[in-house]
């Protein structure tokens, strides 16, 4: 390491020193790595690659392109435009440049575009570039040799080309391959009751029951897109604690927490209604969260640490306690725009509640991590609404403009809100 790189390291390592004490780890590791860095220097370096060998260079597409190939000097690269397809670039040499090949870079150049460049060492010309067909899908191949190489003395040199890639890259991945492998947003669905408990029962409803049916119609809509992973607390009839439906949803991280329920009423009263925590109980909890960070913030042994150091304690504990406050802020504002979400497309397949945005204190919900709603979807205790608990074609309809209300709220929604 030059002495300008060591200084370099020493100054940032001086102002991570300076941070607050949850970075005195870092410090001391940073210092580790520089003196072991400083006795990587004195070791012998490896000799110098003695010839600037032909080098092939071969990228996986995910299908056969047009493309176009440039060779430029000052500095020395070659550059291929192509259209933007999924591709797979070659895996980079560990220690050192591999034949005439110093390093190489892929990314998006234009709205469709894509562009590759390499890195070479000396000046070069493109011996051959084209698409071939292999067992691992179709390949860009491009051919290099040194310009030097190309004189009419040496045009017919048999030396072998060097591979720029060990191993061969593997080929692009489907479309479909790279949804499956995709971040998907984990979706809880928590039908009420279950087991002992039935629930509301009247016209022939059992709430347990319909809400069950209810909520795999949803499933089913939901993993149909591919875009979410879901997660039931039940899917036969078996009783499953309040606590421990919540704790599900925390467990997997849930993006959102949807329970599932059916009302009991008078006759008269009509339509679904869309349950949130009640504010007083979400600032409970908020207040809740921040004292458990602070009491969980740090070990003995990093207090300890942190006296030795001089590191205060304090400052740490405040940020991270500020942080989960505002971390259930968010929580309870994603909430309220998802209810308001699920209220605008339920309204249009089926009644409403003329106040169906309602604020209560059900167990399931007191969640600081999930965004959570409570849907009664209708009362047992209707007639008409009973009727439509029993029909397929009402539960596919419903069904459908809540993955609706999903939907907008991860594509457009979500995305508008503070992070």
């Amino acid at each position: 390491m030059s002495n300008r790189r060591v200084r370099t390291c020493a100054s940032s390592l001086l102002r991570i020193g300076s941070a607050t004490l949850g970075l005195v780890w870092v410090f001391t590791a940073a210092i580790a790595l520089l003196f072991g860095s400083l006795a990587a220097s004195a070791a012998p370096t490896k000799p110098a690659v003695p010839e600037l060998a032909p080098t092939r260079f071969v990228v996986g597409i995910e299908k056969p392109v047009k493309f176009d190939v440039l060779s430029l000097n000052n500095p020395n690269r070659v550059v291929i435009s192509l259209p933007d397809v999924k591709m797979r670039l070659p895996v980079a040499p560990d220690d050192s440049a591999t034949g005439l090949v110093k390093s190489f870079r892929g990314g998006i150049s234009a709205p469709g575009q894509a562009r590759i460049v390499i890195e070479v060492r000396a000046p070069v010309i493109v011996k051959r570039s084209e698409i071939q067909k292999t067992t691992n899908g179709p390949q860009l191949v491009l051919d290099l040799v040194p310009a030097v190489l190309e004189k009419p003395a040496q045009a017919n040199s048999s030396k072998k080309l060097a591979a720029a890639q060990p191993p061969l890259p593997r080929p692009a991945m489907r479309p479909e391959e790279l949804a499956a492998r995709a971040y998907k947003p984990v979706i809880v669905i928590d039908p009420g009751h279950g087991g002992h408990d039935s629930g509301a029962v009247k016209n022939g409803i059992v709430e347990k029951n319909a809400v069950l049916a209810f909520s795999k119609v949803l499933r089913d809509k939901l993993e149909a897109t591919g875009r979410y992973r879901v997660v039931m607390t039940r899917d036969k009839d078996v009783f499953i604690s309040l606590d421990e439906r919540r704790e599900i949803a925390e467990r997997n991280k849930a993006a959102l927490f949807i329970a599932v329920h059916a009302d009991y009423a008078g006759s008269h009263a009509r339509g679904a209604t869309i349950y949130t925590l009640r504010e007083s109980t979400a600032a409970a909890l908020q207040r809740s969260a921040k004292s458990e960070v602070v009491k969980a913030v740090l070990t003995s042994k990093e207090l300890s640490a942190a006296e030795q150091f001089g590191g205060d304690t304090s400052a740490v504990k405040a940020i991270l306690a500020d942080l989960a406050e505002r971390e259930v802020a968010v929580t309870k504002e994603r909430t309220n725009v998802f209810a308001r979400q699920v209220i605008e497309f339920m309204s249009a397949s089926t009644p409403m509640q003329r106040n169906a945005d309602r604020e209560a204190n059900f167990r399931v919900l007191k969640t600081a991590k999930v965004p959570s709603v409570l849907i009664e979807l209708a009362y047992v205790t209707n007639p008409l609404d009973a009727r439509n608990l029993k029909s397929e074609h009402w539960r596919d309809k419903v069904a459908d403009s809540i993955v609706t209300a999903i939907e907008n709220y991860f594509s457009y929604q979500i995305a508008r809100l503070p992070m």
